[in-house]
């Protein structure tokens, strides 16, 4: 009998992890195994709270008649913080810097492991706000971005930088770039609709002129914002596209050595 309850644990784990924010039902869980929903809600809550003490998340049960449960992907501050640190030690190496008071983080963000910490850290920032849809832009904003709406139990949506027929009717909207030049970004029409709660995510911001893209594009499908998140912001700017926004490290150059701060604890 307890191999029994230790394989189910098991398995109702992995199918609370593999689809976060996406409700299991207690009742067709409990017809499932062949036991009582209540012996199910035990389950959870020692699921819950082995996810808990790791600091990754937890589940949200319902408890009535319809009940359900989701794993919410929610990092402690605690385990974010210590994330955040070394993803910082790892990029503020001299090696990293690019021209431009830039620095590299390609192989980290196509890193699946430190992507989807990223992607549910952010996912943990907004989760409040009840966004329906996450919106980004090609190409690098793409893991954290999707991760984002994994977590979320959300659609992604990306905007790019020329228009292809695979995504079907597209609209345009044009943005000033930080060096004075117009770009055109277009995102199909199937993506957001006017009810949609939109989180912009992009992977750095330095003026903000992408992100402020987006910003613009939500706004030609009279949608609306719910918040915009970072994952490298440029520190010490005083002026940007975007005023509102919150991100997870903080870049500013220091006698050649990139020096990341962690931002959201």
């Amino acid at each position: 009998m307890r191999g029994k309850r230790t394989q189910r644990l098991i398995r109702i784990a992995s199918r609370l992890l593999l689809r976060p924010s996406s409700q299991l039902s207690l009742t067709e869980t409990a017809n499932g195994f062949g036991v009582s929903k209540t012996l199910v809600s035990d389950d959870i809550e020692i699921i819950s709270e082995a996810l808990r003490s790791e600091g990754v998340g937890g589940i949200v049960t319902d408890r009535g008649r319809s009940g359900g449960a989701y794993f919410v992907p929610s990092p402690t501050k605690e385990y974010r913080a210590g994330k955040l640190l070394e993803l910082a030690g790892i990029l503020s190496v001299p090696e990293r810097l690019l021209p431009g008071e830039l620095v590299y983080y390609t192989d980290l963000l196509f890193d699946p492991g430190w992507a989807s910490f990223l992607g549910f850290t952010m996912a943990s920032l907004f989760e409040d706000k009840k966004p329906t849809v996450v919106l980004t832009s090609e190409v690098k904003g793409i893991p954290v971005a999707f991760f984002t709406s994994y977590a979320l139990g959300v659609p992604l949506a990306v905007c790019r930088f020329r228009n292809r027929p695979s995504d079907g009717p597209a609209v345009g909207v044009h943005f000033p770039t930080g060096s004075g030049d117009v770009r055109t970004m277009y995102l199909g029409t199937r993506f957001i609709n006017s009810a949609s709660r939109v989180l912009v995510v992009d992977d750095f911001m330095r003026g903000g002129s992408t992100a402020a893209g987006m910003l613009l594009m939500v706004r030609e499908f009279s949608a609306s914002v719910v918040g915009v998140g970072v994952f490298i912001a440029s520190a010490g700017l005083d002026r940007r596209s975007v005023a509102d926004y919150r991100s997870l490290l903080d870049l500013s150059v220091v006698k050649g050595v990139p020096k990341l701060t962690v931002s959201a604890m």
